[in-house]
């Protein structure tokens, strides 16, 4: 298989994104502020930042925001261990979230459990944790805010 430009003497791997960091920014429709509160009781998240609409040190341009959006949230910074993610309300109410899901990766059993039961909690249940051929517990499912998660087991010995 040939990658366009990967043979071109000017390609250089790596060369094209150096420090890039690509971070999940999640428009939540309007219950940004009950989202963080669910994952940081599902997902211990950390909330680093919070600002509000009517914080924002520029004024919204008119006819932006639906009314009462004003005390919703503008945009958000928080962490599920050490991976940080975004969040905001958005400029419209209610969200659909489709073609994408976060994965958390963990090492035993009980972790995926836990998550697993926590997100999965005034949700649906796509796949329930089970064994696959590359993990020991693998499962996924939709949360009660439209977000598709899948929780797997990671092992050193993918073969059991």
């Amino acid at each position: 298989m040939t990658i366009p430009g990967k043979n071109d003497s000017s390609y250089h791997q790596g060369d094209n994104m150096p420090n890039v960091l690509i971070q999940p920014y999640i428009m939540f429709g309007g219950c940004c502020e009950e989202a963080l509160e669910f994952y940081r009781t599902a997902l211990d998240a950390q909330i680093d930042m919070l600002m509000r609409f009517q914080e924002s040190p520029d004024p919204t341009p008119p006819g932006m925001l639906p009314p009462g959006f004003e005390n919703k949230v503008m945009h958000a910074s928080f962490r599920i261990a050490d991976n940080v993610l975004m969040a905001s309300d958005g400029c419209e109410e209610g969200q659909e979230f489709k073609g994408f899901s976060l994965s958390i990766s963990v090492t035993t059993e009980a972790e995926a459990n836990r998550y697993f039961s926590a997100l999965s909690n005034g949700g649906q249940v796509q796949m329930p944790l089970a064994k696959t051929f590359w993990s020991p517990c693998f499962g996924m499912l939709t949360d009660r805010f439209g977000i598709s998660w899948m929780i797997n087991v990671v092992t050193t010995d993918c073969t059991e």
